[in-house]
């Protein structure tokens, strides 16, 4: 079974589909997908259902773990963080939040305490993680976290060819 994850501010949980709806509205503003590899735009309730119908399996599976990103002050989703992509102590960071709750460190926070708890009970040794190169928030992000740069790369997606910059470090 997926565990909580609390900080001060932020409790991560498992998504439900319940959460699709608040899911969906989230991700309604084209900003967020413009920022992301893989969020479509228009986003739909039912993508929002698709996609929260596959964490189960990649929990079971030890191939990536998916939490909702909660405000314990009021309790509403803000967003998520996740590893995607695990593979051989290797994890994949990926998160993003509603844009009503940019700027308030919510993603290096919940970031921060999602990466101690894999490698503290999930044996997570490496993190790698990209951005686009346009990207200015995320990469404060990536650089409080202290993940090391290691270059630019060109990759296919939502369609067309993007820089990325990529980082890696071990934990």
């Amino acid at each position: 079974m997926q565990q909580t994850i609390e900080s001060q501010r932020l409790i991560l949980r498992p998504f439900t589909l319940t959460d699709a709806e608040r899911v969906a509205n989230l991700l309604s503003d084209q900003r967020i997908s413009d920022m992301t590899a893989n969020i479509p735009y228009p986003y739909r309730v039912s993508d929002a259902h698709n996609w929260i119908q596959r964490h189960s399996n990649m929990f079971l599976s030890g191939t990536g773990i998916v939490y909702a990103i909660v405000l314990k002050q009021t309790m509403e989703v803000i967003g998520t963080v996740s590893f995607p992509k695990i593979e051989n102590g290797v994890g994949v960071l990926g998160y993003w939040l509603g844009v009503p709750f940019w700027g308030h460190g919510y993603a290096t926070e919940a970031s921060s305490l999602l990466i101690s708890y894999m490698k503290e009970h999930r044996g997570l040794t490496q993190l790698q993680v990209t951005h686009l190169a346009d990207n200015a928030r995320s990469r404060s992000v990536i650089n409080k976290l202290g993940v090391t740069y290691k270059g630019n790369q060109i990759n296919h997606m939502q369609g067309k060819e993007r820089e990325v910059c990529v980082y890696l470090s071990t934990l």
